[in-house]
């Protein structure tokens, strides 16, 4: 995020009108960066960008190309792919986030805006969660019932984790323990894998 506190969008499009539309569709909601190019797209890319909305047909570099670049910094932003070219085969090997086809409409830009920043925000929390189960698991591994109870460290952690358990329960609907958890995390994946 920047400065403003509005998620970045950055527009990498090479067709004028294209970019203006949707600069125009999200700039009410979001901090909207524009390129031209993907050579102009790098450039503006920085950590603050939360989404990039990349068309795949370009002069120059490539969107395919832009695409590997942006994933070899690993800066944490997310893209969307928004082009005319129709999706083969090729686009698994691809590591964007979202596929548009075009011609998109504002509810569909702005829908998928939100579906990647949601995402984002959601990958965080895992992460942070992740690593709060694990801190707890180890502490579970080392100390004694006794030293964990009069641990007010521990009855802290023990609370972050069944906040964050809620939070994620919410997130993906009705999580009830760990173990639930787990099993909606794997049917994710292999919703992701198939």
């Amino acid at each position: 995020m920047s400065d403003s506190d509005l998620p970045v969008v950055l527009i990498v499009e090479d067709e004028p009108d294209v970019a203006e539309t949707y600069k125009l569709w999200l700039q009410q909601e979001y901090e909207v960066r524009m390129a031209q190019n993907g050579d102009e797209g790098l450039e503006q890319l920085d950590a603050d960008v939360d989404v990039v909305l990349l068309d795949r047909m370009m002069p120059g570099l490539s969107g395919d190309e832009v695409l590997e670049r942006i994933r070899e910094r690993d800066l944490g932003c997310r893209v969307a792919m928004v082009t005319a070219v129709e999706p083969d085969f090729d686009i698994l090997e691809m590591g964007f986030d979202a596929y548009l086809s075009k011609p998109i409409r504002s509810e569909q830009l702005h829908e998928t805006v939100d579906n990647l920043l949601d995402r984002s925000e959601y990958d965080s929390l895992l992460q942070e969660y992740y690593a709060l189960v694990e801190k707890q698991a180890t502490l579970e591994a080392t100390k004694s019932s006794a030293e964990l109870a009069e641990s007010d460290q521990y009855d802290e952690l023990t609370e972050r984790v069944a906040e964050m358990r809620d939070d994620l329960s919410e997130t993906l609907g009705g999580i009830e323990d760990d173990s639930d958890f787990i099993a909606t995390l794997r049917g994710l994946s292999d919703d992701d894998d198939n």
